[in-house]
């Protein structure tokens, strides 16, 4: 299935009503949760990197603007990886199951769904670990011209992809078929997981880029998993 089909499939289902509350909640509760961490934590936090800043005269003018930029960029990836792990581990088995049945009735649950529930807790954590330091080193890079516009995107179409590529396939795929997928469809995995990204860097609509992306994976992957095995001759 082309990629630009998918991506309208996500969109038609997101809007559908028993999707969108699932779409809606995991990013509502992330934004109240950490903006209780920010209404404690953000001058605090912003006195210190301007203690911490170099003693140069410009930044006597600009260190202050330059630290409350600096929170809210340590802010943010908290904010959409909480959402993204919320929507993984609550919301999207129940809208993967809607969009199964009637989207790929014909793709039969072959993994367990214990095995699938604890690894996708390990492999959410594990992702957002990685995500969360590696933009956490990488944050003056963002002093670099243009970086601001390239380097978020990458950050997320890596989280996105491989978060829920392992969630969308965990319950219908046995683990050699998941591997060979991952493998053979890498280029479509992070096609879809940057189209996530640029989702959640649009205002407004960001609010549901979680469980857009969760959705656009769900076809991603079953799409192929179908199709992997009508080559192999499968029919379960």
């Amino acid at each position: 299935m082309k990629l630009f089909n998918i991506l309208l499939r996500a969109a038609r289902d997101l809007l559908r009503p028993e999707i969108l509350w699932h779409a809606l909640w995991p990013p509502i509760v992330a934004a109240i949760l950490w903006s209780l961490v920010a209404w404690h934590a953000w001058q605090p936090a912003a006195a210190w990197i301007v203690t911490s800043l170099p003693d140069w005269s410009w930044l006597n003018w600009f260190g202050p603007s330059l630290a409350h930029i600096a929170v809210f960029f340590l802010f943010a990836p908290l904010v959409y990886f909480t959402a993204l792990l919320l929507v993984a581990l609550f919301a999207l088995p129940r809208m993967m199951t809607l969009i199964a049945a009637r989207d790929y009735p014909d793709v039969s649950r072959q993994g367990s769904v214990q095995a699938a529930l604890w690894g996708s807790v390990v492999n959410t954590l594990l992702a957002g670990a990685i995500f969360i330091v590696g933009w956490l080193v990488t944050l003056p890079l963002l002093l670099i011209p243009g970086a601001l516009f390239v380097l978020p995107l990458l950050w997320a179409a890596w989280l996105n992809q491989r978060a829920f590529r392992f969630d969308a396939l965990a319950e219908h795929a046995q683990p050699e078929e998941r591997i060979e997928l991952i493998r053979r469809e890498r280029g479509k995995l992070y096609a879809g997981g940057l189209a996530g990204a640029f989702v959640a860097h649009v205002p407004v609509i960001n609010l549901l880029a979680p469980a857009y992306t969760a959705i656009l994976f769900v076809h991603l992957c079953l799409g192929a998993l179908r199709g992997l095995r009508q080559e192999k001759g499968i029919t379960l």
